[in-house]
């Protein structure tokens, strides 16, 4: 089997990340986000949240979806959402911008309802948490898609202790991409323009 390229170049002329393809959104995605350091309550439970919808999808069918998401939930505001009921899951499960998944849409409320215990009298905590788990940056840039991993210790033991306060669809996997995503670590290849 033919190994995967690790960069491609854009129609800009700049070398990035291969798993952006030739999608604008996820090209923007990449430049923009990935990778950069993610900080506060608010973003990372929205991050928390998205991940948790991504599970078992790709990454740019929820790029594609993430506004409607945002609607559909309040914003992703864990307070609102904490306070959810019947008649709000319904509404959810009716609602062709997000992705309609009972289980997915229950942990949403569970994941708030986590949340704002972590953080309700600790403003800050979900932060706290979450970067306590940040790796030491790698000695050298990784050069292929095969060396970057998809489950560290870290993301494990981040998985163990959100599930531990409660949360649900925080598994390894899930953990490392909210890792790369909000820049806890950082797996822009080698070559990418990304790079410092």
């Amino acid at each position: 089997m033919r190994e995967r390229e690790a960069l491609i170049v854009g129609p800009d002329g700049r070398s990035r990340c291969s798993w952006v393809g030739d999608d604008e959104l996820y090209r923007n995605y990449h430049d923009e986000e990935w990778g950069n350091s993610l900080r506060g309550d608010h973003r990372l439970f929205e991050k928390i949240m998205l991940e948790a919808f991504q599970a078992g999808l790709s990454w740019i069918t929820i790029l594609r979806r993430r506004e409607g998401i945002r609607e559909a939930f309040d914003q992703f505001d864990a307070a609102t959402i904490a306070h959810y009921g019947d008649d709000d899951v319904a509404r959810l499960l009716d609602d062709p911008r997000i992705i309609r998944n009972s289980l997915k849409v229950s942990a949403a409320v569970t994941n708030a309802k986590a949340t704002l215990a972590l953080t309700e009298n600790a403003p800050g905590a979900l932060d706290t948490l979450l970067w306590s788990f940040a790796p030491p940056a790698r000695p050298e840039r990784l050069r292929t898609f095969d060396e970057v991993p998809a489950i560290t210790p870290e993301s494990t033991a981040m998985s163990k202790a959100l599930k531990a306060h409660g949360f649900r669809f925080v598994g390894p996997t899930t953990m490392y991409a909210l890792m790369q995503s909000a820049g806890m670590v950082d797996d822009h290849l080698e070559g990418c323009w990304r790079v410092a």
